[in-house]
């Protein structure tokens, strides 16, 4: 007999200290970030935040959030951001997690998390239509950008370095990627 899949009660049972998600029916318990992933991910949301979901200095159109909870099919994702296009999600709803799939998500790599991301995580962001992925390894100062073609997730950037870059959706502006790395 098969192992029996994961349900929400089993991620509601986890500690405290980890953080839980549920793909293809797979309980997965991860670590609590170090400080440099989440370094990353703060400051990520802060420069796509003012700019693209306040519209100070930048077009505006979106909504940005920082570890979303995804249900999507049995599925149960915390991307490290997600965003949705305002036409699609006009305005934060009071729901403890969310049943639309966002229009971009960001993984910022850590070793515990890198193969679930990659592996696990990128089949169901498709599968959902997530026209947009970024996964950022601030061990090695990459950037990687992917959209979604004919279902699955094509390569249009990797960028490695602390040089400023432009990426899609986000292109309007170029992303201050020594501020975002620490490495100024």
């Amino acid at each position: 007999m098969g192992k029996k899949p994961a349900t929400y009660a089993d991620l509601e049972a986890l500690p405290e200290h980890v953080v839980g998600e549920i793909v293809a029916g797979e309980l997965y318990a991860s670590p609590r970030p170090v400080l440099r992933h989440t370094a990353v991910t703060s400051r990520l949301g802060g420069e796509l935040g003012g700019l693209f979901d306040r519209g100070r200095g930048g077009p505006g159109g979106w909504l940005i959030l920082d570890k979303p909870e995804l249900h999507l099919g049995r599925d149960v994702l915390v991307p490290d951001l997600a965003a949705w296009r305002r036409e699609r999600m006009p305005r934060i709803l009071d729901v403890a997690a969310f049943t639309l799939a966002p229009d971009w998500v960001c993984e910022v790599l850590s070793p515990s998390t890198r193969t679930l991301d990659r592996e696990a995580k990128l089949p169901v962001y498709a599968r959902e239509g997530v026209r947009h992925v970024w996964l950022m390894d601030p061990l090695s100062l990459t950037l990687e950008v992917f959209a979604l073609m004919d279902g699955r997730y094509t390569a249009l950037l990797t960028h490695t370095g602390t040089t400023p870059v432009r990426a899609v959706p986000f292109d309007a502006v170029a992303l201050d990627l020594p501020f975002i790395w620490d490495a100024q």
